[in-house]
């Protein structure tokens, strides 16, 4: 019992800091409220600043994604309890995000700055759809299985874990992956676009087109029906005017 209420409160912790850095990142990329965000005063020289942010940006997509395969999922629940693996993965990802904010070196540079407060209105707005699309997303494919709660919380019951059906709610519908699509304008929808600020938003656009490829194959050896959906419904970019012939149902968890 004692060893089910402490997963329970680990999970409970890793969500916590999850939610936190989800919060700072808001800031952090819109250069908004936080002590330190993307654009600050560059302090290092341009060099050094280009290979500590790969450096920390390969950081993230190395765990992100490696630590999201099968393969390695068996391999590491030999090691974590198999309900504390989301969770650890959550407190894993969150912490490479963090490392991320205190390291991260500003390098300056505009690439463009948009004057009109109109215009720059309307970016912040798309900026904070993508944010809201983000979070949205996540609770159309349950937010809490997502992010190990539902794993902590059904092992402190005492009851079996179940995989979520797959299935296709709202969003889903219209393109494969409304998440990414809320990352992509997040990431891109700036009034004030600094060289170091293109340079996070390339590497991570280019690390979400190729984390899709490797998400999507798993998600078809997981649900054989995926490959239909796949075929009918786009990736990023929705089709409209289309009949839907995809299935509700249950949501689809992401790989990732």
């Amino acid at each position: 019992m004692l060893g089910r209420l402490l997963i329970l409160l680990y999970g409970i912790a890793s969500y916590a800091l999850f939610f936190a850095t989800f919060l700072y990142a808001i800031g952090f990329i819109g250069n908004l409220w936080v002590p330190k965000s993307i654009d600050a005063l560059p302090g290092v020289p341009l060099w050094q600043a280009l290979l500590t942010n790969l450096g920390l940006l390969g950081l993230f997509a190395v765990q992100h994604s490696v630590m999201a395969r099968p393969a390695f999922k068996r391999w590491w629940t030999r090691i974590v309890p198999e309900p504390a693996e989301r969770s650890t993965y959550v407190l894993l990802s969150s912490l490479a995000l963090i490392a991320l904010f205190v390291y991260w070196q500003p390098m300056g540079g505009v690439v463009w700055n948009v004057e009109s407060p109109l215009a720059r209105g309307l970016i912040h707005g798309v900026y904070a759809l993508g944010w809201a699309l983000i979070l949205l997303s996540t609770f159309l494919i349950n937010h809490f299985d997502l992010f190990g709660l539902r794993q902590v919380w059904l092992h402190a019951r005492g009851v079996p874990y179940q995989p979520l059906r797959f299935g296709t709610p709202w969003l889903y519908r219209y393109v494969r992956h409304p998440l990414y699509v809320g990352w992509l304008l997040a990431f891109w929808a700036t009034p004030g676009m600094t060289i170091t600020h293109l340079l996070f938003a390339l590497a991570t656009s280019a690390y979400i087109l190729v984390a899709i490829r490797f998400e999507e194959r798993d998600l078809m050896a997981a649900h054989p029906e995926y490959a239909g959906y796949r075929r009918e419904v786009p990736m990023l970019v929705p089709r409209f005017g289309r009949r839907d012939t995809t299935v509700a149902g249950s949501p689809a968890q992401s790989a990732t």
